[in-house]
């Protein structure tokens, strides 16, 4: 049922005569410097009893391109015909008779209306023309749609495809010179979208209808006689017999082409990719292990190693009671004997707390003695001070301020 257009034998539909044109047909939205040309120039001849795909990216003005056909827009320049009658010219009144006698629609959304069963809703707008339905046609368009066994369901107890098959159904009933779908499958499961394209295909070939419908999807467009492809609101190319595959083919082209547009080596802005690749979670460092890595780096600068030598391996010097020596300059803001970021002592009296996985440092007493007693009973911190390092080159053979010291007098 839902096979290409060329596997179709045109039945009861005609391409002779024209179903609608337009001549110059330009639309923009806004004015002067921020005005957006939807449509530029266009000229258009949709064949009578053909079905008619128009696809084109995203912005191209596929459905502006079908509202201004319909007229559900009007034109900033340029004139549409709809079989003979020139639309473009109609006052408002005279609008909405035109399309609700000559036109049908098709959407995305079936705007059906909820209270009303499929029956109803199939025959309203030649209810609301004052209108009775040719009874013989309205019996044919039910079967060919398969809507026999559910004309007293309301929507809410219908299927999306049977939703969209009702919609098709109230298009065909007053036997308009034309149908606009845009995007009917877009609501639609792949085998409800099927059946409907199969249904839209059926109503050209055995009802003679003309249907123009306004795609994204290459498999839908491969059931119509002719694609025509828009790019920046201009008919660019069309096709004839299509299939799915050669307009997959077509619209590759266009990403190309826009591709074309971005400098060798530059990357467009919605396709910046962080260091690490787009959505890894090693793209971007997480706060936990920054604060880690400070927590590290805060760590190894109070770190002193059990030798008595500073972490980088430069010497140390040791205060003795017979006068200072010099000692390594302390950060800005602290007190000497104070590790770096800890706060400074209010007195000479209290320690500083210790570093992770070090020992706590003592204050001197006024005699230059930390007040600890090394095991042999001589005093801490008192004595001659000894090379700082080896002949080799080795780390200082002493211990920091707050250890045990050597024993010797």
């Amino acid at each position: 049922m839902s096979t290409p257009a060329e596997e179709h034998a045109p039945g009861l539909a005609s391409p002779d005569g024209t179903a609608a044109r337009a001549r110059g047909l330009t639309k923009a939205y806004g004015s002067g410097e921020t005005a957006v040309i939807a449509l530029d120039s266009v000229d258009v001849d949709i064949a009578r009893g053909r079905f008619t795909a128009v696809m084109g990216p995203s912005g191209s003005g596929k459905s502006t391109l079908m509202h201004c056909l319909a007229g559900l827009d009007t034109v900033s320049t340029g004139q549409v015909w709809l079989g003979d009658t020139e639309i473009t010219g109609l006052k408002d009144t005279e609008l909405t008779r035109l399309r609700r006698d000559r036109v049908g629609f098709m959407f995305q959304s079936f705007n059906l209306i909820p209270t009303l069963n499929a029956r109803e809703n199939v025959t309203l707008p030649m209810d609301i023309a004052g209108r009775k339905p040719d009874e013989a046609w309205l019996d044919q368009v039910i079967d060919t749609l398969g809507l026999r066994d559910r004309l007293k369901h309301r929507p809410a107890q219908l299927s999306g495809g049977q939703q969209q098959r009702v919609a098709c159904a109230r298009a065909l009933v007053s036997r308009p010179e034309l149908i606009f779908a845009d995007e009917p499958t877009g609501n639609l499961d792949s085998r409800a979208g099927l059946e409907v394209l199969g249904f839209l295909r059926e109503a050209v070939d055995r009802l003679g209808q003309t249907v123009v419908m306004v795609t994204h999807d290459p498999g839908a467009a491969a059931h119509a006689d002719l694609v025509l492809f828009l790019a920046d609101g201009r008919i660019v190319d069309e096709m004839h017999r299509p299939t799915a595959e050669s307009v997959l083919e077509r619209m590759k082209r266009f990403d190309v082409v826009r591709g074309a547009t971005v400098p060798d080596g530059a990357v467009s802005p919605g396709d910046a990719v962080p260091p690490g690749g787009r959505g890894r979670p090693d793209a971007v460092p997480s706060v936990a292990g920054q604060a880690d890595a400070t927590q590290a780096d805060a760590t190894q600068a109070d770190a002193v190693r059990p030798d008595g030598s500073p972490p980088d391996g430069g010497t140390s010097h040791r205060t003795e009671p017979d006068g200072p020596r010099p000692t390594a300059t302390p950060p800005k803001g602290t007190e000497p004997g104070t590790a770096p970021g800890a706060s400074p002592s209010d007195g000479s009296r209290r320690g500083t707390p210790p570093a992770a996985g070090g020992k706590p440092s003592v204050p001197p007493r006024g005699d230059g003695t930390t007040g600890a007693t090394p095991p042999g009973g001589g005093t801490a911190g008192v004595g001659r001070t000894r090379p700082a390092s080896s002949a080799a080159g080795g780390p200082a053979d002493e211990s920091a301020p707050g250890e045990q010291g050597s024993g010797e007098g």
